[in-house]
This record gives C-alpha cells, structure tokens and sequence, in this order.
C-alpha cells in the first residue's frame, strides 16, 4: 500500500510539472482589429494598451513607401524596396499584404513571431483584405470589428480631421461601406463594437479581451 501511494504521489508531482509546462508553452493568440478610417479604431487600442502595458504588442509592418518625417526603419515600418517585398511575398513570408497608392503594405510572419515569442499578445492593425487573408492562415487570431454608428457619422468625423479632400473623402468612405458590409456578417468577426460613446466602446473590447489577458498573466 505505501509503494503504491508513493506511485501515485509520483504521478501527481510528474503531472502538476506537465501542467506547468503546458501553460508555459501557450502562446497567447493575436488580436486582430480592423475598422473604417476615422471608427476611433486607434483610440481604443491606444486605451487597450496603455490600460495594460505589459500585455500588449505591436507587429511592425512593412511597406515600400519612403519615410515620412520622424519615422524610424524598424519602428514605425520596415521600409523595403519593391522588388524585396514582392520576393518576400513570393516566398510566403508574408501573412497579408496589400497594395495603396502605388505602395505595397504587408505583415510579416516574423514581425507577429518576434512578439509573440516575448510572451504579448500581438496587435495587428489591418484592414479588409488583410483579415480575409489572416483567416486563411494557421494564426488562430481574434478578430475585432471597430465600426461607426454610421456612414453619415463617419462622414463628419472625417470632415473635422480637416485633412480631407472632396476626392479622398469619397474614396474613404466608399471603401468604408464596404468594410462595414464585411464587419456586419456573421462568423467574420468575433465581436463587433459600434464606436457612438468613446468609454463605452472601450469596455466592451476589454471585457472581450480580459479572459486573455488574465490567461496570459497566470502563465
């Protein structure tokens, strides 16, 4: 009977340790956002973060524009050629990409790894095209649709910025009605959040993201 409870009192401390590594290997999963230029997308996450600042990180996109004043290679963008970039592309390196303006935009697999190997929860902040093409990778992410009451509110938002041309303002939310025709079927998104009242919205991404969080903070 002893040897036995010796046994068992083994298997138990061997399967507590198992447990510990298990938790330790999890990988916290990467929250995807995506909404209309000018839906407050920003201002929420910028709340997410600052709220819980060990949590959280950034992946740094690549593009092929040039440098704006103060942006640092590495920082703000990886800022490649054309020709790397479409080579990266070619080889899969890439899990979404885009191209605006002449300019080709993309998230690399190893910007979300480099975050998520420090144990953060990874941001990436894409659009429509990318979340369609994250769901056909092997990311597991949690996507989140950041949207405006409507066109016409988004519309004055967009106008208060004062840094709209009649052109690009049409462009803005043309491509807007689209995006928000994606957010509103079902299974795109995992939660949809209607950006009316700044604090409001806020607490319904934290309450959506806190089970993560506090899964990632007892690893």
């Amino acid at each position: 009977m002893a040897s036995l409870l010796r046994q068992m009192n083994s298997i138990s401390v061997l399967g507590a340790r198992l447990g510990h590594v298990v938790r330790k290997m999890t990988t916290p999963q990467p929250l995807v956002l995506c909404g209309p230029s000018g839906a407050g997308k920003s201002t929420l996450m910028k709340k997410l973060t600052d709220e819980f600042v060990n949590n959280f990180g950034f992946s740094v996109s690549h593009t092929t524009r040039q440098p704006r004043a103060g942006e640092e290679h590495g920082v703000h963008y990886f800022f490649v050629t054309r020709q790397e970039m479409q080579e990266a592309i070619s080889s899969g390196e890439f899990i979404e990409h885009a191209e605006y303006s002449g300019n080709l935009y993309g998230t690399s697999k190893k910007a979300v790894q480099d975050v998520l190997s420090k144990g953060k929860i990874c941001i990436l902040d894409i659009d429509m095209q990318g979340v369609i093409q994250v769901k056909n990778t092997d990311l597991k992410a949690q996507c989140v649709f950041i949207r405006p009451p409507s066109i016409e509110d988004l519309k004055k938002r967009l106008l208060a910025r004062g840094t709209e041309t009649e052109e690009s303002l049409a462009r803005r939310l043309n491509v807007a009605e689209k995006e928000m025709e994606y957010g509103a079927l079902k299974g795109n998104f995992d939660l949809v959040v209607v950006n009316d009242e700044v604090d409001q919205a806020y607490q319904e991404l934290r309450a959506f993201m806190l089970p993560a969080i506090q899964l990632q903070n007892s690893n």
